[in-house]
């Protein structure tokens, strides 16, 4: 299960796991975030036309935070959440249920302790689904999110988006001692850059790959390496767990009110070379964490993942 708020990343996010054979996508759910809720639930719905998948549901869930509303942000996204560009009208409206009772019962579906969620937008969804049907942690395999910022942010000088969006739901997730948790927070994605050439490859290799190529030009987040498809790298991961290198650790949210709101604050089990102990302290051993969070990727095998598996799910 998909829980996103499309988003250019989203976007290639969506194609990745419908592209991957290791993956079965039962449904996607839409949170508040990049776009708005209902917005994000258009973006999410045409974009499963595109790949040809308009039999998985979809199911918008929340749209705002809980406890407070987010500040207004730049559209780094677009004007629509793809870059501007305009996708075909999706065959279906989506699920009239609520987000959280699609998650549920694709839980009380699936093989316990088989199922995987991939949130990659705010933890808003993911923090009611847990408050709200604790009976279900169990069905859980684990939660790989795209979220946090150990070091700089990309939305305050401290603060990732999608736990700026909602510090909140992404404290009560990150915290709960019940869940297995894949963390792959920015300082990581930041790197799984995709650059013009790779567009170029897309544009050959797939009839809508000029579609997805400029959703990706119209997209506000690029640097020197290319434009950084954050969410993709967790869905990449969850494909091929070898992508990435992990660490236990321990994250705490602060969920104030003044300039640090959103910030994570992460302390580690073991040093990792390169990093003092004085920016990321070390937790005492015998402290058991259920948190792997990612501090490193292999960036070539993530671009030809994404050139290689985002063609196969387009049909026709």
């Amino acid at each position: 299960m998909v829980d996103c708020d499309p988003g250019v990343d989203d976007a290639f996010s969506l194609g990745l796991a419908l592209g991957s054979p290791e993956l079965d996508v039962r449904a996607v759910t839409v949170v508040a975030g990049n776009v708005p809720v209902e917005q994000a639930r258009r973006n999410a719905s045409r974009l499963l036309h595109l790949f040809g998948r308009d039999d998985v549901p979809v199911a918008a869930g929340a749209a705002r935070g809980l406890i407070r509303v987010k500040p207004p942000h730049p559209p780094v996204h677009g004007r629509n959440g793809l870059g501007g560009v305009e996708l075909p009208e999706a065959e279906t409206a989506g699920s009239g249920e609520h987000a959280v009772e699609v998650l549920a019962q694709a839980l009380r579906e699936g093989s316990p302790g088989r199922v995987t969620i991939a949130a990659i937008g705010p933890l808003t969804n993911i923090a009611l689904l847990l408050s709200l049907h604790p009976e279900l942690k169990t069905s859980i395999e684990r939660l790989v999110i795209m979220g946090g910022a150990i070091g700089t942010g990309n939305i305050t000088p401290v603060a990732e988006f999608n736990v700026w969006a909602d510090p909140e739901a992404a404290q009560r997730v990150l915290t709960d001692p019940e869940v297995a948790i894949c963390l792959v927070p920015l300082h990581v994605t930041r790197r799984a850059t995709i650059r013009q050439e790779h567009l170029r490859t897309l544009e050959r290799r797939t009839r809508h790959g000029t579609l997805l190529a400029n959703i990706v030009r119209g997209y506000g987040d690029r640097h020197d390496g290319g434009w950084p498809l954050h969410d993709a790298l967790a869905l990449a991961a969850i494909a091929d767990p070898a992508l990435i290198d992990t660490r236990s650790a321990v994250i705490e949210v602060d969920t104030g009110v003044g300039r640090s709101r959103g910030q994570t604050i992460c302390a580690f089990d073991m040093p990792i070379e390169g990093w003092s102990g004085h920016d990321f302290p070390v937790r005492k051993p015998s402290i058991a964490a259920n948190l792997k969070m990612a501090v490193d990727l292999d960036v070539e095998r993530f671009r030809t993942m994404l050139l290689d598996r985002i063609p196969a799910a387009i049909r026709g």
